[in-house]
């Protein structure tokens, strides 16, 4: 990790982001809206994990949204890629050592719910890890018994529902649920889904969410939905939609996010 973090700091010229942003399948037009733009290929980091799905542009944008600095990543590992939850993990520990305190995560999803269509945005005010893999599974010390129950910070929830008013764009809310991919769920698991209380499902962000809260970073996530779920409209789902359906509710979600951390709030 130090010698990705060393670079980092030569490359990034004193710059010291407050904010790490998580951008999922489809979501990277929000690395548009960065002024003076430091862009690094994953690649070019020592041990720094490489995702293999398209839609995901593998490097890191740091600079500036409106005024607050940031570092994205542009891509993500998934579980699904090598069959490991702790994908993620270096990538994080990155962002803490580069003095991030704050991660907001992004991702696609499908929706469980008529009234939230492929379009919208769903903030993520709670989730279920119905995959059973945990990427602290292994950790020798005792912090891997972190508590859950306010995974999804309050404070940084709030400023997020305020900016989505503030640009007047819907933001709806609700439960996200992991499955680990990368098959589409059966019309069989939708239908189970819905019953045990999720609103939206995909096949990311939960490992990123306790790694992020292991390390003591506060968390807040969203939800761009790309499609409805499995059996809900009778054709069948592909990653494909996934792409082209993404970039339309991606750009509300940058909306929302530009607002939220660029607009002058007093939130770290």
């Amino acid at each position: 990790m130090k010698a990705a973090v060393d670079l980092l700091v030569e490359r990034l010229n004193g710059l010291m982001p407050r904010f790490g942003i998580v951008l999922g399948s489809g979501l990277g037009s929000l690395v548009n809206e960065v002024r003076d733009a430091v862009r690094i290929p994953y690649s070019d980091l020592p041990g720094f994990p490489l995702s293999g799905v398209s839609g995901h542009a593998g490097e890191i944008v740091a600079g500036y949204l409106g005024r607050t600095p940031v570092i994205m990543l542009a891509g993500r590992m998934h579980y699904y890629e090598h069959g490991d939850a702790n994908a993620m993990r270096k990538p994080i520990e990155v962002l803490m050592g580069l003095g991030v305190k704050s991660l907001i995560l992004t991702n696609a999803a499908g929706s469980l719910r008529e009234d939230m269509a492929p379009g919208s945005v769903m903030q993520i005010t709670d989730h279920i890890n119905f995959s059973g893999k945990n990427p602290l599974i292994g950790e020798p010390s005792d912090g891997r018994f972190v508590g859950m129950t306010s995974a999804y910070d309050a404070e940084l929830q709030a400023a997020m529902r305020t900016a989505a008013e503030a640009e007047g764009v819907p933001l709806a809310q609700g439960v996200y649920m992991w499955f680990s991919g990368p098959s589409f769920e059966t019309p069989a698991e939708i239908r189970m889904a819905r019953i045990l209380g999720a609103d939206a499902v995909g096949m990311s962000t939960v490992p990123e969410v306790i790694l992020a809260r292991f390390y003591g970073l506060r968390v807040a996530a969203a939800s761009v939905i790309t499609n409805y779920g499995a059996g809900m409209t009778g054709g069948e789902l592909s990653h494909e939609e996934t792409k082209d359906m993404a970039p339309i509710g991606g750009k509300r979600l940058a909306t929302i996010l530009k607002r939220m951390i660029g607009g002058g709030n007093d939130i770290e």
